[in-house]
């Protein structure tokens, strides 16, 4: 029996992030999302590993510029992959994951694709993810929910953030087992929502310097703004 089969938050948390989930889904007006290349995905998430959404999103098009296809990124120096990807910064570190991710896909597959995955159960593609140099279960997650329609929950900064504030993950957990606890204390079917409508809390509202407690819908669940209210 795995960790994820052993976590049971408690019916109290189960009951508040619904509500947290209730209330942000009125906030919030999400876009339809449909699944996209996950080798893509995978790509562009090592990339916004430790920088903006911005510099990322700028690295990873300038990379389809210069390198149009993944073959010809594979094909490429990591010097010249990683003069692609500098606005995301630690170019150096992760334009060798980067062809190391297409160098394995290749040797395994025959093709550079990670379509194979979506036959998959889903904690065997998490597996493989997670053996690949440089995935954590971010990585994975985003992958898995956002590029192979399969359930798990991302905890990025803003999730974490948010999660803690509002006492929905313990304070102690570290970021990585908060990923199970998330996918325990949520219904499959929202991981994908409630993921996006926390990261867009995150940076409109709950920010991390000055977060906007006069003006979040959220208040009344918030364990930060109850602390913040005591004398």
């Amino acid at each position: 029996m795995s960790s994820r089969d052993t976590i049971a938050p408690p019916a109290r948390l189960r009951r508040k992030a619904a509500a947290v989930d209730g209330v942000l889904r009125h906030r919030y007006r999400l876009r339809p999302w449909r699944s996209r290349d996950p080798l893509g995905m995978l790509i562009g998430t090592i990339l916004s590993q430790h920088t903006s959404d911005t510099n990322s999103d700028r690295a990873y098009a300038q990379l389809r510029r210069r390198l149009a296809t993944w073959e010809a990124v594979r094909a490429a120096s990591t010097a010249q992959i990683a003069a692609a990807i500098r606005p995301a910064g630690l170019a150096s570190l992760k334009a060798p994951r980067i062809h190391a991710v297409l160098r394995r896909v290749a040797h395994e597959r025959g093709r550079l694709s990670l379509a194979f995955l979506r036959r998959w159960p889903r904690e065997r593609a998490r597996a493989w993810l997670r053996s690949v140099p440089g995935v954590g279960p971010k990585t994975a997650a985003i992958v898995m929910q956002f590029g192979l329609a399969k359930p798990a929950f991302a905890v990025d900064t803003h999730v974490d953030r948010v999660g803690r504030r509002l006492g929905l993950i313990p304070p102690r957990m570290s970021t990585e087992d908060a990923h199970a606890w998330m996918e325990a204390l949520v219904p499959p079917s929202r991981y994908g929502p409630l993921h996006r409508f926390l990261v867009r809390h995150g940076r409109e509202i709950c920010t991390a310097r000055r977060p906007r407690c006069e003006v979040c819908p959220l208040r009344r669940w918030c364990d930060y703004a109850a602390a913040m209210r005591r004398p």
